[in-house]
């Protein structure tokens, strides 16, 4: 059963301490192809997903911008990074600059983004299912299957192909 956006936080938070302790026993016991199960996984998972009906990463959460993403997306909105920091962004507890407010202010009334050939690379890159060495952001996955519908179904779809 897939859940709702709705049901999705009290699904992820059900499923948390089996994930992490999944996710434990992933890190000890790392499957060769675990690279290549979660690249499968993860395409066959967007297949079937229309992000633009869901944006709740963009609705709850901000991505961290890099200088990189900052210089990017600052000359394409033909502004100064400064002025593009100082409008857009905050420093967060980390150091790093995020957005000031949730949800994303380049979030548009159809679940677009308005920046999106020029976004940040955190956002090119969520909910990171098809990362490298996935075991080595399963803290991220965990907080992500709370978010992202797609990041649950996929983390369900692991268990199943590769039982530890």
């Amino acid at each position: 059963m897939k859940p709702t956006l709705n049901e999705l936080p009290k699904e992820a938070k059900d499923k948390h301490i089996e994930n992490k302790k999944y996710f434990d026993k992933l890190k000890k016991k790392t499957p060769k192809n675990l690279d290549y199960v979660m690249q499968d996984l993860h395409d066959a998972e967007f297949k079937k997903t229309d992000c633009l009906k869901c944006a709740n990463c963009c609705k709850t959460t901000g991505p961290l911008f890099t200088s990189a993403d900052i210089e990017r997306v600052s000359k394409y909105l033909r502004q100064k990074p400064q002025q593009f920091i100082e409008q857009y962004l905050r420093v967060d507890e980390d150091q790093d600059y995020v957005l000031q407010s949730v949800p994303c202010t380049f979030l548009d009334y159809e679940n677009a983004c308005m920046i999106y050939d020029v976004r940040p690379k955190a956002c090119r890159e969520f909910p990171h299912t098809d990362r490298k060495k996935f075991q080595q952001i399963t803290d991220l996955t965990l907080k992500n299957v709370a978010i992202c519908p797609a990041a649950f179904n996929i983390v369900e779809e692991m268990k199943k192909k590769l039982p530890l």
